[in-house]
């Protein structure tokens, strides 16, 4: 007899180039080791690694010798990796991600510029895509002119050893930074003569929070600089990191956008005030990341902004 014809097999869901990955930031009650296998079992393709006292500790004597470990774990796991440089307290126990690239003192701009420096070194040995930083806030009774000058003083160093280790630096718009918006960061980029290593990180809670924009716009109008994403939920006009469904954003629309970019790297879970249920968040973020992916309509992928 001959057998019955197979029915056709029925499609799985569709690839999308984007790459997700989860912010030890919002993870910050594991060991990094503890944290880079749940984020590999649960699937998602890297992690966004900050630098901080109970992960991987910029100023620990032991720093390169545990950067190369960790390299060796990420490479063992499969996962890729962005370099952020968001800890709190890091530098200074007392005062939140101080000092920053705008502080009064050289000495405290040279403390933040060196952590910056040592975090493109480590980014290099991670095999990172990108190094994220910010600004920081203008301390009271400085005029916007001598707060840009200095960003852009303080950043020229660490421009140079981004362009020698291969490294993009990747600026993120920071809401109540000098340097909040997308028009802040092109004004940063022509004030230091459009530097091939400077990159943008683009937040898109960020986006939903303040720009004038929709955030699949400012995607799209960002693409030509795009280093590192973060993304979460956000309200308008709410600078406040939700987990996806809490918030504002229709997702589809960005994921959409960003996949017709072409952006190759990670995009970035950024809840660093939910760590207390990390691996919750965790969970539930990639899921939703992935049904949001598949709704990207057919021939928009890969496709020019």
């Amino acid at each position: 007899m001959t057998p019955a014809p197979r029915p056709p097999a029925q499609a799985g869901p569709r690839p999308h180039p984007l790459r997700f990955g989860y912010g030890t930031n919002g993870l910050a009650d594991l060991r990094l080791d503890d944290a880079l296998a749940l984020l590999a079992e649960l699937g998602y393709d890297g992690v966004g690694l900050t630098l901080d006292h109970m992960h991987l500790d910029p100023l620990a004597p032991d720093f390169a010798a545990h950067t190369r470990r960790v390299a060796r774990r990420l490479d063992a796991l499969g996962l890729g990796v962005t370099v952020e440089t968001g800890a709190r307290y890091v530098l200074d126990p007392r005062r939140k991600h101080g000092p920053s690239l705008l502080d009064p003192d050289p000495a405290d701009r040279a403390r933040r510029v060196d952590l910056l420096i040592r975090a493109i070194q480590a980014a290099a040995a991670l095999g990172a895509h990108a190094v994220h930083c910010f600004s920081g806030v203008p301390p009271a009774g400085t005029d916007e002119d001598t707060a840009w000058k200095r960003l852009a003083e303080a950043l020229t160093p660490v421009l140079d050893a981004a362009t020698d280790a291969g490294i993009p630096l990747a600026v993120e718009p920071e809401p109540g930074h000098l340097l909040a918006t997308l028009a802040d960061f092109h004004h940063l980029r022509h004030s230091l003569g459009d530097p091939p290593a400077l990159g943008l990180t683009l937040d898109i809670g960020h986006c939903q929070c303040l720009e004038p924009l929709p955030p699949a716009e400012c995607v799209r109008a960002a693409a030509p600089w795009l280093r590192h994403v973060q993304i979460e939920d956000m309200r308008r006009g709410i600078h406040e990191h939700l987990p996806f469904g809490d918030g504002e954003i229709d997702f589809p629309p960005v994921l959409e956008a960003l996949a017709a970019t072409g952006y190759q790297a990670l995009t970035v879970v950024e809840l660093p005030r939910h760590s207390h249920a990390g691996p919750h968040f965790a969970e539930q973020s990639l899921p939703f990341l992935r049904r949001a992916a598949r709704a990207i309509p057919d021939g928009a992928e890969g496709s020019t902004p």
